[in-house]
C-alpha cells in the first residue's frame, strides 16, 4: 500500500507544466504507480482546463472597440507557426532493467532517457540518469538485501520514489510507489532487508553524520 505521496500543491505544479523536469519525471513516475494521485491529478486537470475555459470566454467577451495589441498577436502568430529546426536525436528506450536478478519495468516517463552505466560499492549501486537539469541529479539507487545507506542528513533536498523491494529508516517503512521528499531537517539510515530499487533526486551532497562514511563529506559535492 501506497502511504506517502506528493502534496497537493506539487501536484497542481505538475499538472500546470510548473515543474523542472526532473521533478516533473518523478512526480509522473510515481502517479503512474499511484491510483490515488491519479484520481486527484484528474480532478487538477479537470479544474484547470474548467478554469483555461473560462478565460476564453472572457476574451471572446471583448468589447468590440477592445483589440489585441499588434504586439501580441505577432507573438502568437510566431507560436503557432514554430516549426522545428532540427530533429530531436532521442536516446534510446531503456524499458526494463535487471538487479539481483529480478526484472523491473520502468515507469513510462523515464523510457527516453538514456541510463549510464552503474557504479556500485559494497551493496549500494546507482546509474545516473542522463538528464540535464540546472543543479539537480538524478539516479537509479539498489540497495541489496540486508543493505543499507550510511546515517546522513542533506544539504539540499532528496525525493526518493521506491520502484520495487522496500526499506525503513527512523521514520517509517516504504513499499513500492511510496514518495518521500526530505531536507536539512532529517536524519536517517535507510535499511533494506528484502533489496530495493528507487528513483531519486537530488540537488545537493549528502551530509554522513556517522563512522567512517564522515571521511566522504570533503568531497561530498563531487560524488552526490
Amino acid at each position: 500500500m501506497i502511504n506517502h505521496h506528493p502534496s497537493d500543491a506539487l501536484l497542481t505544479r505538475f499538472i500546470e507544466a510548473d515543474l523542472t523536469i526532473s521533478l516533473s519525471v518523478i512526480v509522473s513516475s510515481h502517479v503512474e504507480m499511484c491510483p490515488a494521485c491519479q484520481s486527484k491529478v484528474a480532478k487538477l486537470t479537470q479544474q484547470a482546463a474548467s478554469s483555461y475555459f473560462d478565460d476564453l470566454d472572457d476574451l471572446h467577451q471583448l468589447d468590440n472597440n477592445d483589440t489585441l495589441s499588434d504586439d501580441v498577436l505577432h507573438m502568437m502568430g510566431q507560436i503557432t507557426s514554430a516549426e522545428q529546426d532540427t530533429p530531436l536525436n532521442l536516446p534510446k528506450n531503456v524499458t526494463e532493467i535487471e538487479i539481483e536478478g529480478k526484472r523491473l519495468s520502468l515507469p513510462h516517463a523515464l523510457k527516453s532517457i538514456a541510463l549510464k552505466d552503474w557504479q556500485g560499492l559494497g551493496k549500494i549501486s546507482r546509474a545516473r540518469l542522463n538528464i540535464e537539469d540546472d543543479e539537480r541529479r538524478m539516479s537509479l539507487l539498489s540497495i541489496a538485501k540486508n543493505g543499507s545507506v550510511p546515517c546522513h542528513t542533506h544539504k539540499g533536498f532528496e525525493i526518493t520514489l521506491l520502484l520495487q523491494g522496500s526499506f525503513e529508516d527512523e521514520m517509517g517503512t516504504y513499499h513500492a510507489g511510496d514518495f518521500i521528499w526530505l531536507n536539512n531537517d532529517h536524519t536517517h539510515q535507510p535499511i533494506s532487508k528484502e533489496g530495493c530499487v528507487c528513483l531519486t533526486v537530488s540537488n545537493d551532497a549528502l551530509k554522513f553524520t556517522q563512522g567512517m562514511s564522515q571521511m566522504l563529506n570533503p568531497i561530498g559535492k563531487l560524488i552526490y
